[in-house]
C-alpha cells in the first residue's frame, strides 16, 4: 500500500518560479482593478458618486447585498 504509481523522477518537470519583474505589473493591475470594483460595488452613490443618476447603482444593486453593504 506504500508504492506509488510512477516511480521517482519519472517525467516530473521541474517547476520554474515566476520573477517578480512578471508578476509584479499584473499585480498592480489587479489590485487596481479590485480597487475600481469594490469602490462602484460599495460607494457609487449619494455625495461620493462619480457617475450622476442611478445607472451604476442598478448594475452592482445585488452585488451590494451579496457583499453585505447597505444600500436601501
Amino acid at each position: 500500500m506504500a508504492q506509488s504509481v510512477a516511480p521517482a523522477g519519472a517525467g516530473i518537470p521541474a517547476v520554474t518560479p515566476l520573477p517578480l519583474k512578471v508578476v509584479a505589473p499584473w499585480a498592480v493591475f489587479a489590485g487596481l482593478l479590485a480597487l475600481v470594483l469594490l469602490y462602484f460595488v460599495g460607494a457609487e452613490q449619494g455625495a461620493t458618486a462619480l457617475v450622476s443618476g442611478e445607472s451604476i447603482h442598478e448594475w452592482v444593486h445585488d452585488g451590494r447585498h451579496l457583499l453585505g453593504f447597505p444600500c436601501h
